[in-house]
């Protein structure tokens, strides 16, 4: 099995879902994590690149993740009209 090497996290209040990727683009999981386990979930994964949309609450993730040892990439938020528009 590959390891992942990027974990894309989308936050919110309570649950979170996290996707993981292995260096080629291959989903090697997808899953929803409660406030309260996602940092003992990150704890036991391969230090690799998180990506998080840039929000208030992101910023504050990052900076746990990153003190756990991981790679942190805040991305911008895609604006609505963007969206539509393609």
């Amino acid at each position: 099995m590959s390891e992942v090497s990027t974990i894309g996290l989308d936050i919110a209040k309570h649950v979170f879902h996290a996707h993981g990727a292995d260096a080629r683009g291959h989903a090697l999981f997808s899953k929803r994590i409660s406030r309260g386990k996602l940092l003992a979930f990150f704890a036991a994964q391969p230090r690799c690149v998180v990506a998080l949309e840039a929000c208030g609450g992101a910023h504050h993730w990052a900076r746990q993740l990153a003190h756990i040892g991981h790679e942190v990439r805040l991305i911008p938020p895609v604006c609505e009209a963007v969206r539509e528009a393609s």
